[in-house]
């Protein structure tokens, strides 16, 4: 029953300590979780209460179901921004249908993350290099930053998911800028900026949120035309299954496997992060795609858009001192409050704070920082950021994770292709041999022998590189060559091209009268010397497991007697 519900094991050994931990932790990821959930449906596209839906049943799923014990997971602006930019073409077809379509999103994020842990197959996210996740994930802010402007400037700016369209829709409704609107969401932007500098651990966003409340209540807003919230459904959401057609699934099944992906890799990564601090390892990867799988789908069916763990709330959580899941069942209690008794109180918070709220926590998204880095040591894995930036930003961001995702893959397959081929000379004085570019005034080099070390894996992408390079080393020494050694320690497999080819090139430099000898084999590639036919043509004999010994047996076969040969011959089948 532990492994199907990990509650069970935080549960079993709970402390009475751990609980008042938790409430005061759980509180104050509540009070930062009510403005933030608001604030990234406004992101979404949806009615800000929608919000504060997707941190409701999502988070008690999780609390039950994740094996994180200071994760927080629920609404948070990288999902919202994908939902947002992945979303925003079908924006026209009106706000109860696009709803529906982002329900059914939650839906099948959830499904697919289920799959995912069923199969065992959270490996997927690997596909997702960094390089791709900064690129897409800078477009995707710089474009949610912009579609805010019309909340931010009070004028009405159509609303698109590729940014130079959005700058043109700016500009062409910049002269019905409302200079109130404004004021209030640049001052918004100020006080949170100054307040993080200040201190962390200030409730930046709550302070804001107030202080905008106030400031509607007593100065009124319809004389100066400022836009507020305005009346927000009280209550929770119903049960409510979400519309499912086959239309729509066709439609934006690429956007949900893209969020499936991206929220699984949020929350482990924050949840590795986590771990490291608090020195105490429970995360579960496949467990994780399970829990999250479940969230979202039970989410879906009580009108929560897609979650995932939030790094800002569940930083705030462990520093809070949170122990267990419960914080998150506390953090519950807290929208359970607001939506029943508080959300009166919001009536009069003016859209352009929750705008300035999105810019802020939107703008820590844009990584300029790991883009310099890759400029100065990684120039091939900026081009795969800046191809991934650029088609996002003004493509689409499917479009342009999928670009990214075939461009990393090529730049892999293009590596593997030519991977590093190095000539090795002896260390004077030692049985070490290392790489005659990296050393070449302490190494010994000889006419008569030439070991190479081949650093890859063999398979069909490279077979034709490693032959012509080996062929290439064998061609400049010359004639004074008596042997060759293939240190095979970096090796660690052979696939069925490689294999033909590496029995033809023994051949081949058998018919030169020069022997061959491989060192260093690992235990799985030695397995495939065996049963590919390689040991046929090379001779057991000339099989070595250091390159020390191929050496010695070189220079004198006789210094290595039969005995030795028969232990060695019994370790290396043996492994």
């Amino acid at each position: 029953m532990r492994n199907i519900f990990p509650f069970l094991q935080w549960l079993s050994d709970y402390k009475k300590s751990d609980f008042s931990k938790d409430i005061i932790a759980g509180f104050i990821v509540g009070i930062v979780l009510v403005p933030q959930g608001m604030a990234y449906a406004m992101i979404v596209g949806v009615p800000p209460v929608y919000g504060l839906y997707a941190a409701l049943v999502p988070l008690v799923v999780y609390a039950l179901l994740g094996t994180s014990r200071q994760l927080a997971v629920g609404p948070v602006a990288m999902d919202s921004l994908l939902v947002a930019a992945g979303l925003g073409t079908f924006y026209t077809v009106g706000e109860q249908n696009y709803i529906a379509l982002v329900l059914l999103l939650a839906l099948m994020v959830g499904v697919i993350q289920l799959l995912l842990g069923v199969l065992r197959m959270g490996f997927l996210v690997n596909f997702l290099s960094r390089p791709v996740i900064s690129g897409f994930t800078s477009a995707a802010a710089i474009i949610i930053i912009f579609s805010q402007l019309k909340h931010l400037l009070g004028a009405p700016i159509k609303s698109d998911n590729k940014f130079h369209r959005l700058v043109l829709n700016a500009v062409d409704a910049f002269p019905q800028m409302n200079v109130y609107d404004f004021g209030i969401g640049l001052a918004g932007i100020v006080i949170i900026v100054l307040l993080k500098k200040i201190h962390k651990r200030i409730p930046s966003i709550l302070i804001v949120v107030v202080l905008g409340l106030l400031g509607m209540y007593f100065f009124g807003s319809k004389e100066y035309g400022i836009v507020i919230l305005g009346a927000i459904p009280s209550g929770l959401p119903s049960f409510q299954i979400p519309e499912i057609t086959f239309e729509n699934m066709k439609n934006i099944w690429p956007v949900a496997l893209t969020l499936a992906l991206v929220g699984y890799l949020e929350a482990i990564s924050i949840g590795k992060s986590l771990e490291e601090k608090s020195g105490r390892e429970t995360i579960d990867a496949n467990k994780e795609l399970l829990a999250l799988g479940t969230s979202n789908i039970l989410g879906s069916f009580f009108q929560s858009f897609p979650i995932t763990a939030s790094f800002s709330r569940s930083a705030i959580n462990q520093q809070a001192g949170a122990k267990t899941n419960f914080a998150g069942i506390c953090s519950v209690c807290m929208v359970l409050v607001t939506l029943l008794y508080l959300i009166p109180f919001f009536y009069y918070l003016p859209k352009a704070i929750l705008a300035s709220i999105i810019m802020v926590s939107v703008f820590g998204l844009i990584d300029v920082t790991y883009a310099k880095s890759l400029w100065k040591y990684r120039k091939d894995e900026l081009l795969v950021l800046l191809v991934t930036f650029c088609i996002t930003l003004f493509v689409g961001i499917t479009q342009g994770i999928l670009s990214g995702v075939l461009l990393s893959l090529l730049l892999m397959v293009y590596r593997t292709s030519k991977p590093h081929f190095a000539v090795l000379g002896n260390i004077k004085g030692s049985d070490y041999y290392k790489n005659v570019n990296r050393f070449k005034d302490e190494l010994q080099m000889r006419d008569d022998l030439l070991i190479v070390r081949f650093d890859s894996q063999l398979y069909f992408g490279n077979s034709s590189y490693f032959k012509n390079q080996l062929l290439k080393n064998i061609h400049l020494k010359g004639k004074a060559l008596k042997g060759v050694i293939l240190n095979a320690e970096a090796i660690n497999y052979i696939d069925s091209t490689a294999a033909n080819m590496l029995i033809k090139v023994i051949k081949e430099i058998h018919e030169k009268n020069l022997q061959f000898y491989i060192a260093g084999a690992i235990g799985p590639t030695r397995d495939i010397i065996f049963s590919s036919g390689i040991v046929k043509e090379l001779n057991k004999e000339f099989l070595f497991v250091k390159t020390k010994d191929a050496v010695a047996y070189f220079d004198d076969p006789k210094s290595i007697s039969d005995d030795w040969h028969k232990v060695a011959y019994q370790n290396i089948t043996q492994g």
